[in-house]
């Protein structure tokens, strides 16, 4: 294996046998409870609806840590289990599947596709390790979040268009957009500190 291979690079081959089944079954496990387990860090507001949680980091780190067949399989296997009433959703709303129909179900329906983009735009970035450009960290962290950008997007696009169905569009921005970009900045920053010690841990 290259030194220069990453860790995302190491995640994203397809299984190959039986073993490697049960492999893959494993990291989409490991993905689901990572997602779920970001889900339960949440600090409500009291000027809107949407609470400032850990779920659009753990969507991210998902995504670039195990790729996007993966990850867009653990994101849509959490809203299967929200809606079946088991205890994984952040822990201030509505309970169940009412929660996939309340004021935050634009960002949750948003998650599996938001995971794909993040992380099919991650493992093309991957393909960089053997160009010069990946022996130059910060260009290779400045890839990754042009990586990270589209699924955010994608999330605060869908969530505050569900939104504005009840609140009208300058609402929906002030309430469900504007409050969280800092704190999207500061996850975006986190993601790419995981990713940078997890593939020096990893290299050989």
């Amino acid at each position: 294996m290259s030194s220069a291979r990453t860790f995302a690079a190491q995640v994203f081959s397809r299984p190959q046998s039986s073993e490697g089944l049960a492999w893959d079954v494993l990291r989409i496990a490991a993905a689901n409870l990572l997602l779920i387990l970001c889900a339960q860090i949440a600090v409500p507001l009291p000027f809107t609806p949407v609470p400032v949680t850990g779920q659009t980091f753990g969507v991210m780190l998902i995504a670039v840590a195990f790729g996007a067949r993966r990850g867009a399989i653990a994101a849509a296997l959490y809203l299967f289990e929200g809606a079946a009433g088991l205890p994984v959703f952040q822990p201030y709303g509505l309970p169940g599947v009412a929660r996939l129909l309340g004021p935050t179900a634009g960002y949750l329906w948003a998650y599996p596709a938001a995971v794909y983009t993040t992380g099919w735009l991650a493992e093309h970035i991957a393909s960089f390790d053997r160009s010069a450009i990946a022996k130059v960290q910060w260009r290779r962290m400045l890839l990754l979040t042009g990586a990270l950008l589209p699924g955010q997007l994608l999330i605060f696009a869908c969530g505050c268009a569900w939104l504005a169905t009840t609140r009208g569009w300058a609402a929906a921005i002030a309430l469900g957009v504007l409050p969280f970009l800092p704190g999207e900045v500061i996850k975006i920053a986190a993601v790419l500190a995981v990713t940078r010690t997890t593939e020096t841990a990893t290299r050989p």
